[in-house]
């Protein structure tokens, strides 16, 4: 007969330790996404163009090739391979800077500072560096507590959001779909911030996106380093 396996008893140090993970994630993913929000209204009200909505970008790209229009053909698929080059910078940050996000965030509030006071009578490389720095701030967080968020986009979260309710209408008890809700909402708060202080700063008003950053980069380092290792991208 065989033995039969004896459970490991849950250690209550354990459970706090990832509930607090948990929450300080979720803090971490609303903040940033208030960030996310506030810079693509910004960007989006000063330029015409999304800073960090590239499913959007991609439409109007895919129209403007209809039409023929090749100098917003240019612009919008520069606008796509800028972000595909900022998470691939910001991955490349994460792991130089030991998948800590100080560093990460300094590169991104350097950045939103250079957009911000850039000549804007182009308007493009402004827009560019701002969208870089939106597809690096997809390497702070990619999952709390084995949760996958998404900051820059919420379509997703949405989605999780709506299958996790069809689940639970069903009956299943399935956690963590609820949570989903928090980058939407962050998002939805930093875009009405963003677009208050862009009716009075302008571009400039990514400046007031700069420091966030660079706020959220210190507040970070009081977040333990296995946690931040964590959260971000492996």
């Amino acid at each position: 007969m065989l033995p039969v396996a004896r459970r490991r008893p849950i250690n209550p140090l354990h459970v706090r330790v990832r509930a607090w993970r948990g929450r300080v994630g979720l803090g971490l993913v609303g903040s940033l996404s208030v960030l996310a929000g506030m810079t693509d209204a910004i960007g989006f009200l000063a330029t015409g163009d999304f800073v960090s909505f590239m499913s959007g970008n991609t439409t109007r790209l895919a129209v403007a090739i209809s039409q023929g229009d090749l100098s917003l053909i240019v612009r919008l698929a520069l606008a796509v391979l800028a972000f595909i080059a900022g998470n691939t910078l910001g991955i490349l940050l994460g792991r130089w800077g030991g998948r800590r996000a100080l560093p990460l965030m300094l590169g991104i509030a350097g950045l939103l500072c250079g957009a911000a006071l850039l000549p804007f009578e182009s308007q493009v490389p402004a827009l560019l560096a701002a969208i870089v720095a939106m597809g690096m701030l997809n390497a702070a967080v990619e999952q709390v507590n084995g949760l996958p968020v998404g900051l820059t986009y919420v379509t997703g979260a949405l989605s999780r959001f709506g299958r996790g309710l069809g689940r639970w209408l069903l009956g299943e008890r399935r956690s963590g779909w609820r949570v989903q809700l928090v980058p939407w909402s962050g998002m939805l708060l930093g875009a009405v911030l963003g677009a208050v202080l862009e009716a009075h700063f302008g571009v400039k008003a990514l400046l007031f996106s700069a420091g966030f950053a660079a706020l959220l980069g210190v507040v970070s380092l009081k977040i333990p380093r296995r946690w931040q290792r964590d959260y971000m991208p492996r």
